[in-house]
């Protein structure tokens, strides 16, 4: 499943810019509707391992990304679903207003949730009554000037507020990503673009990085004749959920997990060499993936 990134910002930003620069769709800021596309997630050792084991296709991880025409909270509130949010702002004062946009699309959700479960709370349901609660005593907060990270508390998980997202903050202009220049710099063959950045990192790269920071993710990869894949975990997740990752049926059979580094598959030069040396290891569905391993996950349905 891809990572789901939100962007975000006020008119005239650049997010359209961004959402044009990471997925290569040609959107135009002038349309008022939503922008859906997929970004690749660049990684070097993706085509290293996929020169091992000769791999036809290489596929990378990417980011599926949705860029909302404007900032109402109806209009907020679809990116709720998403894993993170890239805030596209010129300067420290549309950060805060932006921020600001966040916080009344959140409060505004707040009470049509407050307003659905004080009615359904009339059956006497104690857990809705009690919900109900906490949702008015949560409204006072956010009035009286706080956030909903700052509440302490838990919140209903239906409540999937904006404002507790993990958030990659990208200024559009001097000082930090020109992101009018990226969009036009994606028509072009990697090698002219890169001399038209003396070399530095795109905006993707750049992009990536930060957000894989702020969810703490790591790259793994699947490989063979046919294809080499690139797929992202949270740290600290499983080779069942890996399994998960790539199929549901892989995880329903999983049986167990032969683990290569990409770096030792690399310097051995091949899987049997590394079984060989004894740096291929066997483990289960409880083992912690780590970023750079080569997966082949065993199954039997």
């Amino acid at each position: 499943m891809a990572l789901d990134v939100g962007i975000v910002g006020l008119p005239g930003s650049g997010k359209t810019a961004l959402f044009n620069a990471l997925t290569r769709a040609g959107a135009s800021a002038h349309e008022r509707k939503e922008h859906v596309g997929m970004a690749p997630i660049a990684d070097e050792r993706l085509e290293r391992v996929a020169a091992i084991e000769r791999s036809a296709k290489i596929t990378p991880a990417t980011i599926r990304v949705l860029d909302v025409p404007g900032t109402g909270p109806a209009l907020l509130g679809n990116l709720r679903r998403s894993d993170a949010l890239l805030m596209v702002v010129r300067d420290e004062e549309e950060l805060e207003n932006l921020k600001l946009e966040l916080l009344v699309a959140d409060r505004d959700h707040v009470e049509k949730r407050l307003e659905r479960v004080r009615s359904q709370a009339k059956s006497g349901d104690p857990k809705l009554r009690q919900e109900a609660g906490d949702l008015e005593e949560l409204l006072r907060h956010l009035d009286a000037g706080g956030s909903l990270p700052e509440w302490g508390r838990p919140v209903p998980p239906e409540l999937e507020p904006l404002t507790a997202k993990p958030a990659v903050v990208v200024l559009n202009g001097a000082g930090g990503i020109d992101l009018e220049l990226e969009e036009e710099l994606v028509e072009l063959e990697p090698e002219e673009a890169a001399a038209f950045r003396d070399g530095g990192r795109s905006a993707l790269e750049e992009i990536v990085v930060r957000l894989k920071d702020a969810l703490d993710l790591i790259a793994f990869f699947t490989a063979g004749d046919t294809e080499a894949r690139a797929w992202t975990l949270r740290r600290g997740q499983t080779a069942l959920d890996a399994a998960e990752t790539i199929h549901t049926d892989i995880a329903r059979g999983f049986i167990r997990c032969e683990v290569i580094r990409w770096e030792d598959l690399v310097e051995c030069g091949s899987r049997a060499e590394a079984a060989k040396r004894g740096l291929q290891r066997l483990e289960g569905k409880d083992y912690a993936v780590e970023d750079g391993d080569v997966l082949n996950i065993r199954f039997n349905l």
